[in-house]
């Protein structure tokens, strides 16, 4: 009888309505990712192998592997383009948080920096081409090719949610990403090689220069060319491509986050074209509603800094005496930076302790990515910074080079932390809108003057005033409700935030820089160097300070958002 009773109650049931579902997405989304997983490990074994390793991978191979990816993304993008545009119904839905245009301006600017850096490559392996292999020349072009099509793909295609092919599409889309992180990880390597040549031509000890032979044996991007480069142009060509590298890397870093934003869209579907809820980006006036300390003390410090970054390359490089001036000044300019960004994060925290705006706690793909790669390139800052504290406080030698060292090391994790927690609370902020005043209005018909309060139930409502009840308002009446409206912006707390986030994104600017175009007092100060020996310190800064530069740009995207939705 009881199982008669439930067939009925499962009969009776109302059957799913119809309409657009949401398909089973984790069959295709694990499918994509050990796909992912695989290619990326093979490449990661290719490019590590032949740097760091005494075995028989040469630059060839890891040009070959790098060029043929770059084939097969270039490939599956044009595909997507033209069954898209063949297929109008295939993107029915677009994210309003993906892609916005601050990310998409850094992908093209750092892209056509990768463009140039291209033709340097290019004009480099062309200056000996009777001793290079085919391979080293093809690949700068197809990665230019590359970095076109991606670009022109990534501005049209950030916002989709694809609906056709999902299962084809996570997994071209994964391969694309995976494509860029092996180029990041390819150009890593080059740098690190690069910069390890620079400190062996520098410090021409035994060790260091049996390291240096081992590095010019294997067949890295860097090192492993029999050709040597000695026409003037050539070494333009190849100091030109080695400053650019930067770029680069920002670059598939940049790409690689939108990728991963656009395979977490697909088959996603959305209440309406803005999600129903979050962000809706707003005209954007530089320096507007800003009380300028924020814009002008950040400004100041980033022409400091480069003078000092300048100082700094020019003196480590010179006589070996100055390198000590150098790295005093390099760590103080840091210190005085880092403390000053810190006690500004903490007071964009301490203002939103009396913000009104609600959390919003709503499903953002992008905003999540966000926060976890804030999180997780701060934790490559965070080694350095522990390794150094350990190495100042249990080595031996205790002087005001160390004392600053120390000093550096606490405030970047300190830095780090509070800025985190300033940026995350922030993009978790629901949008600006008017603040609900303290004393809310009475109801506007409080000038009668009857005493039975039961009759003004039966009274009509107050008529609308005329003029805001007239059809056509005058220009002078429209820019008075305009600035009503847009009054609440002006309030003193955002215009805080917006010094705020300004201070910090410039400040991380010049903080970015620094590292990305050469600045290593990590191998200068010899106190880490002594205390863990070259080879062990030269991995840990090699793997983990790529994360910290990173962390550096991704914060200035963060930033720039934050700016924006104050």
């Amino acid at each position: 009888m009881s199982e008669e009773l439930a067939s009925g109650t499962k009969e009776s049931l109302p059957g799913p309505q119809a309409g657009p579902r949401e398909v089973w997405k984790k069959g295709g989304r694990l499918l994509s990712v050990l796909l992912a997983v695989n290619v990326l490990l093979l490449a990661c074994t290719l490019i590590s192998g032949g740097a760091f390793n005494k075995v028989a991978v040469y630059d060839t191979d890891v040009f070959a592997l790098l060029t043929a990816m770059m084939l097969l993304a270039t490939l599956w993008i044009l595909f997507y383009l033209l069954r898209t545009l063949r297929c109008p119904d295939a993107v029915p839905y677009r994210d309003a948080h993906a892609g916005p245009i601050w990310l998409r301006g850094g992908l093209v600017l750092f892209g056509i920096c990768t463009l140039v850096m291209d033709v340097f490559k290019t004009g480099y392996y062309s200056s000996f081409f009777e001793c290079q292999s085919a391979i080293k020349i093809l690949h700068p072009l197809i990665q230019a090719m590359f970095v076109v099509v991606q670009t022109y793909f990534l501005w049209i295609s950030a916002k989709d949610c694809i609906h056709v092919h999902l299962d084809l599409t996570r997994c071209g889309l994964m391969f694309t990403l995976t494509t860029n992180l092996a180029i990041w990880m390819a150009a890593v390597v080059d740098e690190s090689v690069h910069q390890a040549h620079s400190y062996t031509s520098a410090h021409s000890n035994t060790s260091h220069t049996r390291l240096a032979s081992d590095l010019e044996r294997v067949g890295s991007p860097v090192g492993g060319d029999p050709c040597p480069c000695n026409t003037a142009v050539c070494q333009i060509f190849q100091q030109g491509y080695f400053y650019l590298y930067p770029f680069n890397i920002e670059y598939s870093l940049f790409a690689s986050t939108m990728l991963y934003v656009m395979w977490k869209n697909v088959g996603r579907l959305l209440a309406s074209t803005h999600d129903g809820h979050g962000h809706t980006p707003t005209q954007v006036s530089l320096f507007r509603e800003t009380f300028f300390a924020g814009p002008v003390l950040g400004l100041m410090l980033f022409l400091v800094g480069l003078a000092v970054f300048i100082t700094y390359e020019v003196q480590v490089s010179g006589e070996e005496g100055h390198t000590e001036q150098a790295l005093v000044i390099y760590y103080s300019f840091n210190i005085v930076c880092l403390g000053l960004m810190t006690l500004v994060s903490l007071s964009g925290s301490v203002i939103y302790r009396f913000d009104r705006r609600a959390m919003d706690q709503h499903k953002n793909p992008t905003r999540t990515l966000d926060v976890a790669l804030l999180m997780g390139a701060a934790l490559g800052q965070y080694a350095i910074s522990y390794y150094s504290i350990v190495a100042v406080v249990v080595g031996t030698p205790r002087n005001l080079l160390g004392g600053l060292n120390l000093a550096h090391a606490l405030l970047m994790i300190a830095q780090h932390t509070f800025q985190n927690v300033f940026i995350i609370e922030s993009l978790h902020r629901g949008p600006p809108g008017p603040e609900p005043p303290d004393n809310p209005p009475k109801e506007p018909c409080q000038s009668l003057t009857f005493a039975n309060h039961d009759a003004l139930h039966t009274l009509p409502t107050c008529p609308p005033t005329p003029s805001l009840a007239s059809p056509s308002p005058s220009p002078a009446d429209s820019q008075e409700a305009a600035a009503i409206i847009l009054a609440p912006r002006s309030h003193w707390r955002r215009r805080c935030l917006k010094d705020i986030s300004l201070f910090l994104l410039l400040c991380n600017v010049i903080l970015w820089i620094m590292p990305a175009f050469g600045a290593r007092p990590h191998f200068s100060n010899m106190v880490e160097v002594n205390f863990y020996g070259y080879s062990l310190w030269a991995a840990i800064v090699n793997i983990c300070l790529p994360f910290g530069i990173f962390y550096r740009m991704h914060a200035v995207s963060s930033l720039l958002e934050v700016y924006v939705l104050s």
